[in-house]
């Protein structure tokens, strides 16, 4: 089902730049002239634009600024956490501008692969909105699924759902069934740039998510499983069944398809998206930090302390929020969304330095 949405033209008048403007950071490929174009009303996303490219590519910058927000918000609520700062840049990314050349980034966390790297999409805006959400959602799995099949379907199920499948177009579920349907879900293949398993990926969570099992409870279910967590434990931990029942199950599911295998012409044959998130995630961390704040302001009220002392004892209690781990680093992996190429199950491969 494709629910893109179309940008709107606007009369805006382009962004002054200011002497102050915020220095670019140094992006993943990117070598050309930054020019900044804003900041996100929250101050989370700095976007810059490739100059050279003129008016409509500053008009996808600008509409990134303006929806920027909105994609971040909703990705925290998807994993559970809240998400760091990161800059964007928007470019002709391998050469093309209308969305197709991908998007990139170092690595997945938000300090070391905090540079998001968009492919301009001239008149459709909607889908650099989806670009960077694809790579935001990388730096939100924290130094896991890095590289990994699992983590690059992860990754463009929460680009589809945000950006309303404005990269419909990116499908590998169909690759994956014309290459044979290989078991992608007993087995982790560490790579994120072969069709076939991101494809049995995203066809794999459309059936869980069709089951009602949202986004907001696979993500963080799969960033606890880590890079060696294969589909049919993220089927287990959510369903309560067991994992070596995942792939028949999964098979029947497509068997009972109206045309079966055959019926998988996108990357949601399950309907998937029509399944509307639950953002009410609290991650365990949060939950721990309320529970001690809660049972420190009881402590201190029938201990009747003075308020001084209260408020003192509740910032002790929020002291482990305010100094989180440092994120794992990533193995040196490819971190590009990349379409499918034509006549081959595999993606060019690309070579990176987390």
């Amino acid at each position: 089902m494709n629910h893109r949405i179309k940008t709107t033209h606007t009369s805006k008048k382009p962004l002054n730049i200011k002497r102050d403007d915020p220095a670019a950071p140094a992006w993943p490929s990117y070598q050309g002239t930054s020019q900044f174009v804003g900041t996100s009303p929250s101050g989370r996303v700095t976007v810059y634009v490739d100059p050279s490219l003129g008016a409509q590519a500053l008009q996808n910058a600008q509409d990134l600024v303006n929806d920027a927000d909105r994609v971040a918000t909703a990705n925290d609520g998807i994993f559970g956490t809240t998400g760091g700062p990161v800059s964007v840049i928007v470019f002709a990314l391998g050469g093309a501008t209308d969305g197709t050349g991908g998007a990139d980034h170092a690595s997945c966390d938000y300090v070391t692969g905090n540079a998001i790297e968009v492919d301009a999409s001239y008149g459709n805006s909607a889908r650099v909105s989806a670009l960077f959400e694809a790579e935001l959602s990388e730096c939100s799995m924290n130094g896991n699924l890095c590289g990994e099949n699992t983590g690059e379907a992860l990754s463009r199920w929460c680009a589809a759902v945000i950006g309303n499948n404005a990269l419909a177009d990116f499908a590998t579920a169909p690759q994956w069934v014309a290459d044979g349907m290989a078991d992608w879900v007993d087995q982790t293949e560490n790579t994120d740039q072969d069709a076939d398993s991101t494809g049995c990926g995203m066809a794999f969570l459309s059936w869980l998510i069709g089951q009602g099992y949202g986004l907001e409870k696979i993500a963080p279910a799969m960033v606890n499983l880590g890079d060696s967590g294969t589909l049919a434990q993220l089927y287990a931990s959510l369903t309560g069944d067991a994992a070596t029942n995942a792939w028949q199950n999964f098979q029947n599911a497509i068997q009972a398809l109206p045309n079966g295998a055959q019926g998988i012409t996108t990357d949601d044959p399950f309907n998937g998206l029509a399944q509307p998130l639950q953002m009410t995630h609290v991650a365990p961390q949060t939950a721990e930090v309320v529970g001690r704040i809660f049972a420190s302001i009881v402590a201190d009220l029938s201990a009747k302390r003075e308020p001084d002392q209260i408020m003192a004892n509740v910032r002790a209690a929020m002291a482990p929020v305010l100094r989180p781990a440092a994120p794992a680093l990533c193995s040196p992996k490819s971190h590009r969304l990349a379409r499918p190429e034509k006549g081959g199950h595999r993606a060019g491969k690309t070579t990176k330095t987390a």
